[in-house]
């Protein structure tokens, strides 16, 4: 799939390495949550060419991540992407997003390296999802 904004036609590859049919059990604006990631790295990603959606065992955790190859977040913004108000649009979408998955315990953290691209990693229990 190619996704591209309306202010900057680049075009980017969104790769969906999630398992076939995965359900989460979550807030059914979860689909918002995971637009809002993509949006936010074709808006802000600078030289980005690809998105990757994958999942990862941890423990007794599953980990769903979202990895691009653009220019990554600073790291004392890290944190404060999540903050209400924050960013270079509205600053409401990642905060948001944090608030739709906390209503069913699923985390949320940017673990990416600047320069090297964004990670947003969703965890949460084995078992809430299938």
């Amino acid at each position: 799939m190619i996704w591209g904004d309306g202010a900057n036609r680049s075009k980017v590859s969104l790769i969906n390495e999630l398992p076939s049919g995965i359900e989460v059990f979550a807030d059914p604006l979860i689909f918002k949550v995971f637009y809002n990631m993509i949006d936010n790295a074709v808006r802000y990603g600078g030289k980005i060419t690809t998105i990757r959606f994958s999942v990862e065992e941890s423990g007794d955790e599953d980990v769903i991540i979202c990895k691009d190859d653009g220019d990554g977040i600073p790291i004392d913004e890290k944190e404060k992407i999540f903050e209400r108000g924050f960013g270079k649009n509205t600053g409401l979408g990642p905060s948001l997003s944090r608030e739709i998955l906390d209503i069913t315990g699923i985390a949320i953290i940017e673990n990416g390296k600047p320069g090297k691209g964004a990670r947003l990693e969703m965890t949460m229990l084995k078992g809430a999802w299938r």
